[in-house]
C-alpha cells in the first residue's frame, strides 16, 4: 500500500522514485522477513550490512569521488523513511554510517580521512560509531568529561560514552571530546579505530527498546591517537551538533516509515477482522482511528518533504529539523499505540509489527535531543530567550 493521501508522489522525481521504489523492494524481500525474529532474539541482523552496501545507500548524498551515490536530500529521506518502514534498527545502522560518521569526516576531515574511510563506509566494508552522549551527560553535552590531553606526536584519551548504535563492531568511532580544558569551546573530533590499545565496546543487554541494534558503551583508558586521527575542520560544540542536525533529519523521515507500516497494518486488519458480523473498518470508532493516523501522517509528510526541499536549497535551519524530528516521532508513537488499540489482544503479537515500532519508537522519542529539548529549541528560537537551564 502507498500511503499518499495528497499525491506527494507527483512532486517526486523519478530518481527519487526510483531510490524509494528499490528500498521498499530491498526491505520487502529481505528485511521484513528476518526482522521479527532478531528482535525476539535481540540480535543485528548482520546479514543485512553487505547488503545494504551493495545498494549504495550509505553516505548518500556525499559526492561520488568517495564511492557515494550523489544523492539529493529527499532521496535521502527517503531512504531513511523505507529503511524504518522494516525497522528502526536497520534505519539507525544507516543514519549512524551515514550522518554522524561519514558526514563529519567529510566536513570535517583531511582527504587523508576522506580517502582512507568514507569509499569503505560506503559499501560497509568499515562500520562506523559517533561518540557523544556519556552515562551523565546527554541533553547537556557540554558537560561532557571524556577529556584529550596533547601528547609527543598525537593525544592522550580518556573518558567513556554511552547509548552508542553500532558501538561493539564499529572500525572506526567519532569520539568528542574537551581538548586540554574544560570549555565546551575545546570540544574536538577524534577517529578511535578498533583495536586501539585502551579502547573498548561492550555492549549493552537488556534493552526492550531497538532489540535488533547494536548499542555499545565506548571506553577510553589511556587511548593514545596519532595527530593523524583529530578532525581539524571545526572545533566546540558546533562540530557534534551539526552532526546531529542531519541524523535529526533523517530520523524525521523514518519515523514516517513506521507511522506507515503501523496505518498499513491496521488498515488490513480492519478489512479483515470480523465482529458482530461484518468487518471491524465498518465501524465509526475505527474509522475515526484510520482517519487521525492519515491525516497525521500526510502533515508529516508534507513537512518532510518541504523541509527536504530547503536543505536540497541550502536554507535549511536546525530549527526546522528540531520541528520534524519532534512532531513526526510524537505522531508515529501516537499512531503505533493507536493501531495496538485496534488490532486488540492480536496488537501484542509479533505476527504483526505494531509493538516492536511502538518499543523502538519511544528510544527515538529520547535519542538525537529529546522532544522537550526540541520543544525548547522551538521555544528559544520563537522568543529569543533560552530555557534550558
Amino acid at each position: 500500500m502507498l500511503v499518499d493521501y495528497y499525491d506527494i508522489e507527483s512532486l517526486l522525481t523519478d530518481e527519487q522514485r526510483m531510490v524509494r521504489d528499490t528500498v521498499r523492494s530491498f526491505v520487502e524481500s529481505e528485511v521484513l522477513p528476518i526482522i521479527e525474529e532478531h528482535n525476539q532474539a535481540m540480535t543485528f541482523p548482520a546479514e543485512l550490512v553487505a547488503k545494504i552496501g551493495a545498494l549504495g545507500l550509505m553516505g548518500a548524498t556525499l559526492p561520488e569521488k568517495y564511492g557515494c551515490a550523489g544523492l539529493d536530500n529527499i532521496s535521502y529521506g527517503l531512504i531513511m523513511q523505507e529503511l524504518e518502514r522494516g525497522d528502526s534498527a536497520v534505519r539507525s545502522f544507516a543514519s549512524v554510517q551515514s550522518s554522524l560518521v561519514m558526514y563529519p569526516i567529510y566536513a570535517y576531515g583531511t582527504e587523508e580521512q576522506k580517502m582512507k574511510w568514507l569509499p569503505r563506509m560506503a559499501t560497509c566494508d568499515a562500520i562506523g560509531c559517533f561518540g557523544l552522549t556519556e552515562p551523565d551527560f546527554g541533553s547537556n553535552p557540554g558537560g561532557m568529561v571524556t577529556n584529550a590531553k596533547k601528547i609527543d606526536g598525537g593525544y592522550l584519551l580518556n573518558g567513556a560514552k554511552m547509548w552508542i548504535t553500532n558501538g561493539t563492531i564499529a572500525d572506526v568511532a567519532v569520539v568528542w571530546a574537551k581538548l586540554d580544558g574544560d570549555s565546551s569551546k575545546n570540544v574536538r573530533g577524534f577517529l578511535v579505530e578498533k583495536g586501539m590499545k585502551g579502547f573498548t565496546a561492550p555492549e549493552m543487554k537488556g534493552k526492550y527498546s531497538l532489540r535488533a541494534s547494536i548499542t555499545s558503551e565506548l571506553v577510553f583508558q589511556d587511548v593514545e591517537l596519532p595527530e593523524a586521527n583529530i578532525l581539524p575542520g571545526v572545533s566546540g560544540l558546533r562540530g557534534p551538533l551539526s552532526c546531529l542536525t542531519q541524523a535529526r533529519y533523517g530520523i524525521s523521515w523514518g519515523a514516517i516509515g513506521a507511522a506507515m507500516a503501523c496505518f498499513e497494518s491496521s488498515v488490513d486488519y480492519a478489512k479483515s477482522r470480523i465482529q458482530f458480523g461484518r468487518p471491524i473498518g465498518g465501524f465509526q470508532l475505527v474509522q475515526a482511528k484510520l482517519a487521525e493516523m492519515i491525516t497525521e501522517i500526510t502533515k508529516a509528510q508534507l513537512l518532510c518533504h518541504r523541509l527536504g526541499t530547503l536543505k536540497n536549497e541550502g536554507k535549511m535551519r536546525p530549527q526546522q529539523v528540531s520541528m520534524a524530528k519532534r512532531n513526526n516521532v510524537a505522531i508515529a508513537l501516537d499512531i503505533a499505540r493507536s493501531a495496538r488499540d485496534l488490532h486488540g489482544a492480536n496488537g501484542i503479537l509479533g505476527e504483526y509489527p505494531i509493538m516492536r515500532h511502538m518499543a523502538n519508537l519511544e528510544s527515538v522519542k529520547t535519542y538525537e535531543g529529546t522532544h522537550d529539548i526540541h520543544t525548547l529549541v522551538l521555544g528559544e528560537d520563537i522568543t529569543g530567550i533560552a530555557a534550558y537551564a
